[in-house]
């Protein structure tokens, strides 16, 4: 059996914002990793394991849980603890969910795990599949009928207590047709063109002319 590995955002706590490709990662998984920050490995008071359970039961199946001590120190020794939990538990099952709350991409720490994993195994570092998730931001919007951003507003996600020098990624949208991208600057670049439709297209670089109105610019930070 092939080795796979997915990365589940959880969404903000109400397992109704879990998607589709997520609930499929559950169904496709032999076991399912889950954090807790309880030294003796309990769920006592992990959200996490709520959403699990409770995705688990709309589901009517019943998987392997794993729980990976997390005590959220932000130091890499755990990072790479939790890395080894998972590595261990693709080579028992074979086909793995690891979970996070929110979306993997906002202030997650999937990323330290995936670039540890990397270095150990590449394959598997390959064929991962992050699945995307509800925002907690994009979720209280929803509650409170309050857009985030309107016609030409910029949106601003920020850390209120940083714990060390603060980059920035931008995310660049709503392009015209046939504009020149040379405004945008350079830096670390990612075109999306079409995302999801027969035609998507991911560039790893910033295009020279947008040819498409569903198009996105990401410029990453530049981290270390």
């Amino acid at each position: 059996m092939n080795q796979k590995l997915y990365m589940v955002s959880l969404g903000p706590g109400d397992v109704e914002l879990l998607t589709l490709k997520a609930l499929n990662a559950f169904k496709a998984s032999n076991a399912i990793c889950v954090p807790t920050k309880s030294e003796d490995n309990s769920f006592n008071k992990s959200i996490s394991y709520k959403i699990v359970q409770d995705a688990l039961a709309i589901l009517g199946i019943e998987k392997t849980i794993i729980p990976v001590y997390s005590p959220m120190h932000f130091v890499y020794e755990d990072w790479v603890y939790e890395a080894n939990v998972v590595l261990e538990a693709i080579q028992k099952y074979q086909i793995v969910s690891f979970v996070t709350l929110g979306d993997a991409g906002v202030y997650s720490s999937i990323y330290y795990l995936l670039d540890i994993i990397r270095e150990e195994n590449e394959a598997l570092y390959e064929s991962c599949e992050v699945i995307a998730g509800v925002t907690s931001f994009s979720a209280a919007s929803a509650e409170s009928k309050k857009a985030l951003c309107l016609g030409d507003e910029a949106l601003t996600i920020k850390p209120i207590n940083p714990r060390s020098e603060v980059h920035t990624t931008e995310i660049l949208m709503r392009p015209k047709i046939g504009m020149d991208t040379s405004s945008l600057g350079e830096g670390d670049f990612y075109t999306y063109e079409n995302m999801y439709l027969k035609d998507a297209k991911i560039t790893p670089s910033k295009i020279a002319k947008v040819k498409k109105y569903m198009t996105l610019f990401i410029k990453y930070a530049q981290r270390d």
